[in-house]
């Protein structure tokens, strides 16, 4: 497979365009739309040069997700994982829970599992609540439409809203 608009998008929207190298909340050197290969202090890019890394990092972002899942998946949960594994890294996801309740066939516990993804050096960041939220809303798409359950949905979405909820609180004191 490979990412699609949706997923594209997410990203985009999330790492936002950077032109000139900057250290992400993670104190990684980023540049672009959050690539961090061969980003140093003081470089600086184009719009173009921005969107040819965000393509080559998608590369090896649709390379993992296409080895580690070994069940079916929407167009709209593999955007979801791309966006996911683009920002915590292929070893992260192969050794994620999130992963192996996918392989096992368990979507919503899968779904589930973005959510716990939300910190960087063990502190909750707003914006990882939200993407984690976006990213879970994405991947959800999918199966809703198969099973046709909502009541998993109305519980995903009260639980994010507590997750947000509680950020936002925490980030205030």
């Amino acid at each position: 497979m490979k990412i699609g608009k949706q997923g594209l998008d997410l990203i985009k929207s999330f790492e936002g365009l950077q032109l000139g190298a900057y250290k992400c909340p993670a104190g990684v050197w980023t540049i672009g739309y959050g690539s961090t290969k061969g980003v140093s202090k003081g470089m600086r890019i184009t719009e173009a040069g921005a969107e040819h890394l965000l393509k080559e990092d998608l590369m090896w972002v649709e390379d993992v997700v296409n080895s580690a899942v070994k069940v079916p998946m929407s167009q709209a949960q593999y955007d979801a994982l791309c966006c996911f594994v683009y920002n915590i890294g292929g070893g992260a996801f192969k050794s994620s829970t999130l992963l192996r309740k996918l392989n096992r066939g368990d979507y919503e516990g899968a779904a589930n599992e973005f959510r716990r993804w939300n910190k960087a050096k063990g502190i909750v960041l707003p914006g990882l609540v939200r993407r984690r939220a976006a990213e879970e809303a994405l991947f959800t798409q999918h199966s809703l439409t198969l099973t046709g359950k909502t009541s998993g949905l109305l519980e995903a979405i009260v639980g994010l809203l507590r997750t947000i909820l509680s950020a936002i609180l925490k980030s205030r004191s």
